[in-house]
């Protein structure tokens, strides 16, 4: 979790009305004894949220997202638990008892001290007498000083120097290697990026994990070298300008995905700060996530050219694939969103923003590629694909539209075109497996140990009847979780639901606790029911005992052994029956 005690978790958590709290981000609207709101973790037209001041927790029934006010705030900001404590205790006027509770444990803490350490250096370089040139060019570039001070831009010098003023500081030159900030050989240590500009790359945590270094003078290259894969740098986890632009993105409720750092750099210089740019022209699963936790449309706006336009493609395939709401911008007259605010500004800018169009009109276009369809072969071709590509959405208004541009642009008979579109979603259906969307299915018996799971986590009656009646569940499954709650009314004296949401710190148990809450929550709690659910527990548990001395007598054949198990049997069915 994080090294926040649980005095301090509990202390803020109950200083905290969950209703102010979401109703901060989201509209709330009051209902008998709870609040509904539009569900913000799916699409969802209609209330679907239930936030009960009771309980402090929520509960949406469409998509079970459950919780308390921490793991709202932080899915809904996509921050880590300890900034959500960090931001819950502020709204709320609650002093932790220290401020380094809020610092997660950084096993590469000494790394990231020397990465801000080495930016310092770029930095000051930038600035020196030696720097007038890089700083000209990149003012000549129409970056003003506070661009260049707020993205940390800096300068390597046509020296190596990095080994030598970072010797004294005890960092290894072994380490400098790793982190790809120099090159050694038998003779000397190069520093990596000499002679360049700096952008630094951060992680998603805002820590500077590497850099990219671009040539200002002509004779130099490549144009642009980045600091290579290293254990601190994974260029498919880390997204340039995610940390800064993350507050923007919230506040605008849209996100500009661009190609390159210098497209971030120029729109946030205009005053366009909800931009993040790619480490590249694809797209990893580990940013996938990333700007899902966002939960904002997105914009995908890359390079003026047949790169640009393929990666539009891939990437808004894949984003279509993840349900993201998104749309497309293609810029005409510049090869990039750098060049093209240069040159027409930031109102030119923010009119092709405005105008941004669906992914499926993309597609239309970019299917046409390389096609004449004057030619019969070609227009089937195409029209195909374009079938192909409607059968992946769920939006029957899209397919019409489509169905309906695709009759009147080209003739063609719309039975036709809804027969095939018809015959292609009928053949994948077939192809595919039923899935469940968001409760699986599990049994009667399972149902029956997670309703008596959670009486327990919410009383310590409930408790109790489980100690004197049942004391050990047989599963696994369930024994881990009542173990949990077992410990915790030892050590509290007491439970509260949502407190004992935030003291789970396994992550898959949290999620199977939040499963049952989200599928029990609503049912009657006293103690009648409670004793109905243990003497229907222990007439599963002695029917399931039947079971195992059935099987055990078919496979048994010494004589003696199932005559034992045969009197084990009939008295066992008297208990039952």
């Amino acid at each position: 979790m994080s090294l926040i005690s649980q005095e301090d978790i509990n202390k803020v958590r109950n200083s905290a009305n969950i209703v102010d709290v979401i109703g901060n981000y989201i509209s709330l609207t009051p209902k008998g004894k709870n609040f509904f709101a539009v569900c913000p973790f799916h699409e969802d037209h209609n209330p679907s949220m239930s936030v009960s001041p009771d309980k402090q927790i929520y509960r949406c029934f469409v998509c079970g997202n459950t919780g308390n006010v921490f793991t709202f705030v932080e899915k809904f900001l996509g921050i880590s638990f300890a900034e959500a404590v960090f931001m819950v205790a502020k709204a709320c006027g609650v002093t932790l008892s220290s401020e380094q509770t809020l610092k997660k444990e950084d096993k590469f803490q000494k790394e990231h001290e020397l990465m801000a350490l080495v930016l310092k250096i770029y930095q000051n370089n930038l600035h020196a007498y030696e720097g007038e040139k890089a700083l000209a060019y990149l003012q000549n570039r129409g970056l003003l000083d506070d661009t260049i001070k707020e993205f940390e831009i800096g300068l390597s010098l046509n020296k190596n120097i990095l080994h030598d003023l970072l010797k004294e500081k005890e960092y290894g030159d072994k380490m400098l290697e790793d982190l790809g900030l120099i090159n050694c050989n038998e003779k000397e240590f190069l520093d990596v990026f000499r002679n360049r500009i700096l952008f630094p790359i951060h992680d998603l945590n805002g820590y500077v994990v590497g850099f990219t270094g671009r040539c200002y003078l002509t004779d130099i290259v490549p144009k642009y070298l980045n600091t290579k894969e290293t254990y601190l740098f994974k260029k498919g986890k880390v997204l340039f300008n995610y940390h800064r632009a993350r507050d923007a993105i919230r506040l605008n409720k849209t996100l500009i995905l661009v190609e390159g750092n210098m497209d971030a750099i120029r729109l946030s210089s205009v005053g366009i700060k909800n931009v993040v740019a790619l480490m590249g022209t694809s797209l990893t699963k580990e940013q996938i996530e990333a700007l899902k936790k966002l939960r904002v449309h997105l914009i995908l706006m890359l390079d003026n050219d047949d790169a640009g336009e393929s990666a539009t493609y891939s990437i808004g395939n894949l984003l279509e694939e993840q349900s993201f709401s998104f749309s497309v911008v293609r810029l005409n007259g510049a090869k990039d969103p750098d060049e093209y605010v240069v040159q027409f500004g930031k109102e030119a800018m923010m009119n092709n923003l405005e105008k941004s169009f669906s992914f499926m009109d993309f597609k239309l276009n970019y299917l046409k590629k390389n096609k004449n369809l004057d030619e019969i072969s070609d227009l089937s071709e195409y029209i195909k694909s374009v079938i192909a590509n409607l059968k992946k959405s769920q939006d029957n208004v899209l397919k019409e539209v489509t169905l309906q541009k695709l009759v009147k642009d080209y003739n063609i008979s719309y039975d036709v075109l809804r027969e095939q579109l018809g015959t292609e979603e009928k053949l994948e259906k077939m192809e595919k497996k039923p899935l469940t969307k968001n409760n699986p299915r599990i049994n009667g018996y399972d149902k029956l140990c997670e309703t008596i799971l959670f009486y327990m986590m919410n009383g310590g009656d409930f408790i109790r009847l489980f100690q004197n009646h049942i004391g050990v569940f047989p599963e696994q499954k369930h024994r881990l979780i009542a173990n949990e709650i077992l410990y915790y009314y030892e050590k509290y004296k007491t439970i509260c639901l949502a407190d004992f949401i935030t003291y789970i710190e396994t992550n898959d148990l949290k999620d199977k606790i939040l499963e049952i809450i989200s599928r029990e929550e609503g049912v009657e709690l006293n103690n009648e029911v409670m004793l109905e659910c243990i003497k229907l527990f222990d007439l599963k548990v002695k029917e399931r005992k039947i079971s195992e001395i059935k099987e055990k007598i078919k496979n048994e054949f010494d004589v003696y052994k199932k005559m034992e198990l045969t009197k084990k049997l009939t008295e066992l069915k008297k208990e039952v029956f």
